[in-house]
């Protein structure tokens, strides 16, 4: 499909933990075997009304195979448009601007990113958060913005090493974008088969939460957490 550039569409359902299905339905591996395959569209949806945007972008787009991934179970709770946009292909959004640190979404790990901002401002770290809603065309753009303007990038993904964070990570190192003291940390799903339970411990325990993301800020900065609270 790839070499031929045919336009097949990718729902695929249950991205990330998926609780009581266990580690046979996990959702972990799709964005990392699928981002490797050239002129393949990889999308990922933070929220119910992201995941109506690309839908609808997904249906309009004839130029090749594209996927987009969402979740088991409910939405967030966000405002649905009547009906999706097209989006841009290969282009995210800011979703709350800061100026020292950048927390970069790729699917529902954005409300975690949002909360971990707002405890990131309460210990005066002012924070940027994004949605990088496609890992196959990356943002470059969006990606060299925070890298040049931010000390810490943090990458979060519910999914396997190999997947979105690698392309990031890919993508700073070919352009010298690592060279300057830039401090980066990718966050993914642990490199093991996570046995069923329930989906909000899953994510705690794997540090893919608001606490974990706030940890890994301040682990980046060389300070703990509870110092920088004090």
């Amino acid at each position: 499909m790839a070499i031929q550039k045919l336009p097949v569409r990718f729902p695929i359902d249950r991205a990330g933990f998926v609780g009581a299905d266990g580690p046979t339905h996990c959702g972990a591996f799709d964005t990392a075997y699928l981002a490797s395959l050239p002129d393949f569209v990889v999308m990922a949806a933070a929220d119910e009304a992201e995941l109506r945007h690309m839908v609808r972008t997904a249906a309009e787009f004839d130029e090749g195979p594209i996927s987009f991934r969402y979740p088991r179970g409910n939405g967030v709770g966000v405002d649905m448009p009547a009906r999706g946009e097209v989006l841009e292909i290969g282009k995210g959004r800011i979703v709350k601007e800061g100026t020292k640190v950048a927390l970069l979404s790729f699917g529902t790990r954005l409300k975690d990113c949002l909360l971990a901002a707002e405890e990131l401002g309460a210990a005066g770290l002012s924070t940027t958060v994004a949605d990088a809603r496609f890992a196959k065309p990356l943002d470059e753009e969006l990606i060299r913005r925070l890298a040049r303007s931010h000390e810490v990038l943090v990458m979060v993904e519910e999914g396997s090493v190999g997947g979105f964070t690698s392309q990031v990570l890919d993508f700073l190192a070919r352009n010298g974008l690592l060279d300057s003291g830039l401090k980066v940390r990718p966050m993914t799903l642990p490199d093991r088969f996570v046995d069923h339970a329930n989906p909000d411990k899953m994510y705690a325990d794997a540090g893919l939460d608001s606490a974990g993301i706030v940890r890994a800020v301040f682990a980046a900065l060389g300070k703990s957490a509870q110092a920088a609270r004090a």
